[in-house]
């Protein structure tokens, strides 16, 4: 995943990476993709909703009118119900609220695909379903997702739900 993301590093990469029939830039990759990796890295001392705003107006162009940006940070809120914690500090944040959180950045830049890095990873049951239920949400209204996961049911009841989205179970 982390070739396809244009995000690898070391190694050795062989083939070619095809974005709409035409080889992939990294430019065109970053500008197309949001991608999310297993740790969250956010500034402890913003809101949720300000974490949001700031990729939002970090990462889309200034042709995009403002408006238009903090309507969109309210949608991603409202699809990984992160509304009732929207105002609060992401330093008391527990795991989850975290990931969705980090998701909810990578959707405020409006990328056509998102790369998601086990999402699922060390969450309760109940946890997970609620990242999953904010994932199969943000595939349902835009964008399509492309996730490892090692929990074999989120990964077949997401693939049965979203038809087109990827799933890549290891």
């Amino acid at each position: 995943m982390d070739v396809i993301a244009g995000c690898k590093t070391g190694g050795k990469i062989q083939g070619q990476i095809l974005l709409n029939g035409h080889p992939a830039t990294d430019l065109a990759i970053r500008r197309s993709a949001g991608y999310w990796e297993q740790m969250e890295i956010h500034s402890e001392s913003s809101t949720i909703r300000e974490a949001l705003a700031f990729s939002a107006f970090l990462r889309q162009g200034p042709d995009v009118p403002d408006s238009y940006k903090y309507d969109l940070v309210n949608e991603c809120l409202n699809l990984l119900d992160l509304n009732p914690i929207a105002d609060q500090i992401i330093r008391g944040s527990s795991v989850e609220q975290m990931k969705r959180s980090t998701i909810g950045m990578e959707l405020a830049a409006q990328p056509s695909v998102i790369f998601l890095d086990k999402p699922t990873r060390d969450l309760d049951a109940r946890s997970a379903k609620l990242i999953m239920d904010g994932v199969r949400k943000t595939r349902a209204a835009r964008s399509s997702v492309l996730f490892t996961s090692r929990r074999r049911r989120f990964s077949v009841s997401l693939t049965v739900c979203c038809c087109c989205s990827v799933v890549v179970r290891l």
